[in-house]
């Protein structure tokens, strides 16, 4: 075999490394913390008074997983509640996100069915309304 062959083969190699690794690079999921990341960001001075909002509260909700596999979201203030949702965060993976309505009550726990939910660390995000105002808090949980 010559040096000229040995060229050839030498660039139709990287060419292919070259092809797998882009084939191999495309093909990869790239998730963001959120869809709209940068609209999110632009509206983070909104979140900060939601968040001084309940800071401001005598009491704040907590949040525990019960011994059966379900959330409990313990508030007193539950029955003041217009609006509101529990959105559980999965940093690793976004399919295992959750969603969840608080619902307006007289009883200071709410729980919500965790079913096939991953084991693992997860963000537990609770925003609602309450006498015209706005609120959120967030604690990581462990399932």
């Amino acid at each position: 075999m010559n040096w000229g062959k040995s060229i050839i083969l030498a660039f139709v190699l990287f060419a292919a490394f070259i092809t797998v690794l882009v084939t191999v690079c495309v093909r990869q999921e790239i998730s963001l913390v959120a869809k709209d990341y940068y609209r999110d960001e632009l509206a983070y001075d909104e979140q900060i008074d939601r968040m001084r909002n309940a800071e401001s509260l005598a009491s704040r909700p907590t949040f525990e997983v019960a011994h059966d596999g379900n959330l409990e979201v313990r508030f007193d203030q539950f029955d003041a509640v217009e609006t509101g949702e529990v959105y559980l965060f999965c940093p690793s993976n976004a399919h295992q996100d959750r969603r969840f309505k608080l619902q307006r009550g007289s009883s200071d726990v709410q729980r919500f069915t965790l079913n096939n939910a991953a084991h693992g660390m997860y963000k537990a995000r609770m925003q609602w309304t309450m006498g015209g105002k706005e609120f959120f808090v967030e604690r990581l949980i462990t399932l």
